[in-house]
């Protein structure tokens, strides 16, 4: 039995960006795991479970635009926040009419894509659940529209629409095509949090499906 779901989500604009390019934000071509695991745990999240991406079906074509979005250059300092802890009235604000930015961003507009996957019990996991309660929870809000909180499409103010997926297989917008795109963010590896690494993976689309194979990651 498949303990596994497929997800439908669309949305007008999507920005999951390159880690090398960090001050002028660019988008990947397409969704990474990283990203569709987070989406699938806005809808649904639980100590006991981690979703795990199986494939990626692009249903819409890559089309970018470029924007520009408000952001800020500085963040609240850590040595500020040990002090407070302490008894200090430093500030804990950021003050937005100094800091405040205008960056551009390359990013992807009408977006589409069906997100496959699975999940595995973790040691967090207590008796009562199991696999069939888990994904009969997904299952349920995914057909009422429900969430943990809002899903998007690598930033908040690009909110995300999903709904289950309940046909045979995606129609994507690659049909008969293939595209390499190269090395792509896969995840990051929390295991040492003093030193948190990021993991590649190969991403190629063949007849709009990306593979995503974790045992294939670099690091």
């Amino acid at each position: 039995m498949s303990y596994g779901v497929m997800v439908e989500t669309w949305g007008e604009y999507a920005l999951f960006t390159r880690p090398e390019l960090k001050v002028e934000r660019v988008s990947y071509d397409v969704m990474t795991p990283s990203a569709a695991r987070g989406l699938l745990e806005a809808i649904y999240w639980h100590p006991g479970m981690r979703w795990y991406i199986d494939r990626i079906y692009v249903l819409r074509p890559i089309q970018f635009t470029n924007i520009r979005r408000n952001e800020v250059s500085s963040k609240i300092s850590a040595r500020n926040v040990k002090a407070v802890m302490v008894g200090s009235e430093n500030p804990l604000y950021i003050d937005t009419t100094k800091a405040i930015q205008q960056r551009a961003s390359m990013v992807l507009k009408n977006v589409q894509y069906v997100i496959e996957a699975h999940f595995e019990l973790t040691d967090r996991a207590n008796e009562s659940d199991n696999h069939g309660k888990f994904k009969d929870i997904m299952i349920r809000r995914l057909k009422k529209g429900q969430c943990h909180h809002q899903p998007c499409f690598g930033c908040r103010e690009f909110p995300a629409n999903f709904r289950l997926f309940e046909g045979e297989r995606p129609v994507t917008a690659y049909e008969n095509e293939e595209r390499d795109f190269g090395l792509v963010l896969y995840d990051l590896d929390y295991s040492d949090p003093r030193n948190i690494q990021p993991m590649f993976f190969r991403a190629i689309m063949k007849n709009g499906v990306i593979e995503v194979d974790g045992k294939a990651v670099l690091r």
